[in-house]
């Protein structure tokens, strides 16, 4: 059997039904271990767009970091989701934010990933997985971001 690691997802939706893009989305997630509770947050970047609802899911995994991040692009599709613009509105976005303790600088993975110490909508929910992980002034950092913890999922 190979080796896990712990390794952490970022999850958001701000078109459609946000709450079952990221039910269905979670549910679909395999070695699941935590599961954060739903934040709502105002868009960071890009157009005008809606709200979106975001958590993070904590995975201890054999996968190879190509291959989850692979799985998030699955997890992406069967959710419909159309890449037209950067940073626009999406059914789902599924970003790989932590892989153990592995440093990665590739055009197709960067981890960790390299806007999450500043994104209140990973911080949050992250802090309530591994606080530990977190830098000490992570709140004052984003602390001109709204973010309003509005529920929790059941969908293990």
């Amino acid at each position: 059997m190979s080796e896990t690691v712990r390794a952490f997802l970022g999850l958001g939706s701000n078109l459609g039904d946000r709450r079952e893009f990221l039910t269905a989305a979670v549910r679909d997630i395999r070695d699941k271990f935590a599961i954060s509770g739903v934040y709502e947050t105002a868009p960071v970047g890009g157009p005008t767009q809606g709200a979106f609802l975001n958590m993070v899911v904590e995975i201890h995994t054999p996968m190879a970091p190509y291959d989850l991040l692979a799985a998030c692009h699955r997890l992406e599709n069967t959710a419909r989701r159309v890449r037209a613009e950067r940073w626009g509105p999406r059914t789902l976005d599924v970003d790989v934010l932590l892989y153990g303790e592995l440093e990665l600088n590739d055009p197709k993975l960067t981890l960790p990933h390299p806007r999450m110490n500043s994104r209140a909508f990973v911080l949050y929910p992250l802090a309530e997985l591994a606080p530990e992980l977190l830098p000490p002034d992570w709140r004052e950092t984003v602390a001109d971001q709204a973010i309003v913890r509005v529920e929790n999922l059941a969908c293990r």
